[in-house]
């Protein structure tokens, strides 16, 4: 059986619901998975997804804020949620698959825009939330599963439009770098879109702030999908959905695919 998921920050899933809509239409990936989905779970639009056949949703929801959803057309249960930093967040969700397959769907904070946690409460708190992850996966070890999300941390340099210029800016720190490796490693994960494309220049994040975004090309690989070592084989067809950063009222970053033979 071959399971495609998607992970998708979509800044907003009400203001964007025609753009995911066209998303499960044209890709019809197996599980789309959302981040930053800025509403309350009971107010997420969900008669038009089920409509498509993604009759299974699992989400945490906050108004306006943070907010994290997989969408499923393949039965899929509640496998719970973590409070990282008990702020309340709603950044973390988990789902399984009547096989045992568990998708954890992440949404780790951004950081402000000061890489020095002394002077920056926010970027303190994207540490914090790493280290936290780290002691999680170090303490019960994931198996069969896929960590998939907005990580907010471009780590190789061909993950950045310019390594030296972005290696102070807040998601290429070297600080950040390191805690999202040790991050990863604790919990036995494989990048699996680097697994599949192994060199050159790969992005799913382009500002807003860009006048033209595409032809600037001034990009990061802010998102990922990841895969325990036990299954991380079964990985293959990575790809970014480019395209999607250029539709009408567009999210900031592009959909993230990949497929499993599970």
């Amino acid at each position: 059986m071959t399971i495609t998921i998607c992970t998708w920050n979509i800044n907003s899933v009400r203001l964007r619901e025609p753009i995911v809509l066209k998303l499960l239409r044209e890709e019809q990936p197996d599980i789309l998975c959302l981040q930053e989905c800025k509403s309350p779970v009971e107010k997420i639009p969900t008669e038009n997804f089920m409509a498509l056949g993604y009759e299974h949703m699992i989400a945490r929801g906050q108004k306006g804020y943070n907010g994290v959803a997989i969408l499923s057309r393949i039965p899929m249960e509640d496998a719970g949620h973590r409070d990282f930093c008990q702020k309340g967040d709603a950044r973390h969700v988990a789902g399984r698959l009547n096989n045992g397959f568990v998708v954890h769907n992440f949404y780790v904070p951004a950081g402000g825009d000061v890489a020095d946690r002394e002077v920056n409460e926010k970027f303190g708190h994207k540490l914090d939330f790493l280290a936290e992850m780290k002691e999680w996966f170090s303490t019960a070890k994931p198996e069969k599963s896929v960590l998939v999300g907005d990580l907010n941390i471009a780590p190789r340099e061909d993950d950045v439009w310019d390594h030296k210029k972005l290696l102070k800016v807040v998601s290429h720190t070297p600080v950040e770098v390191k805690q999202l490796a040790e991050t990863q490693l604790a919990g036995g994960w494989v990048d699996v879109t680097r697994q599949d494309i192994t060199e050159g220049k790969l992005f799913t994040w382009w500002s807003y702030r860009a006048r033209d975004w595409d032809l600037a090309d001034k990009g990061r690989r802010l998102d990922h999908i990841w895969a325990t070592s036990d299954i991380s084989s079964k990985a293959h067809s990575s790809r970014v959905f480019r395209i999607a950063r250029g539709w009408e009222k567009p999210s900031d970053h592009a959909p993230l695919f990949a497929s499993f033979d599970i």
